[in-house]
Order: C-alpha cells, then structure tokens, then sequence
C-alpha cells in the first residue's frame, strides 16, 4: 500500500467524517446564535436557555438527517471494501 493511496483513503475518510457532522454543527450553530440574539435582547443570562434548545435542534437533525447519513456512510463503506486488494499489497 503505497503513500499516494494512504493519503487517497484518509482524505476520503475525513471527508465522510465532515458531511457527517456539517448538518449537525450547523444546526447547533444556527440555533445556537438565535438563543444568543434572544439572551441579548431580553438580558436573561442562563445557560439551560441556551443549551437545551440546541441539543433539542441536534437531535432534531439527527432524526431527519439519519436516513441520508446511513445511506452516505454504507456507500463509503460498499466503496472501501469493494476492492480490497490494493491495501492488501
């Protein structure tokens, strides 16, 4: 197995990786800054007002993203050991 297919697997495996967690660091990102606006404007500081809502949007993006991640992580998966035989050498 040589250096150029090492390099060729881990670039597709952190690009996997990325469209795997992009959705969800987006949902908490977006829910995370309408909570922040909200705390700003109505000058309440507590820290479950901002947690529990992103975790509920994480959760929430998880449920309706699960089919189309599985369905991301098994063609990666098909692809990988499809052909075998060049990480075998």
């Amino acid at each position: 197995m040589g250096s150029d297919q090492i390099v060729a697997l881990l670039r597709q495996s952190l690009e996997t990786a990325f469209w795997m967690g992009a959705p969800l660091l987006l949902a908490a990102t977006v829910v995370g800054l309408l909570i922040n606006v909200l705390q700003v404007l109505t000058s309440l500081q507590e820290t479950t007002v901002s947690t529990v809502p992103r975790l509920a949007a994480v959760a929430a993006a998880v449920w309706l993203l699960m089919p189309w991640m599985t369905r991301r992580l098994d063609a990666f998966t098909v692809q990988l050991f499809s052909d075998f035989r060049p990480f075998v050498r």
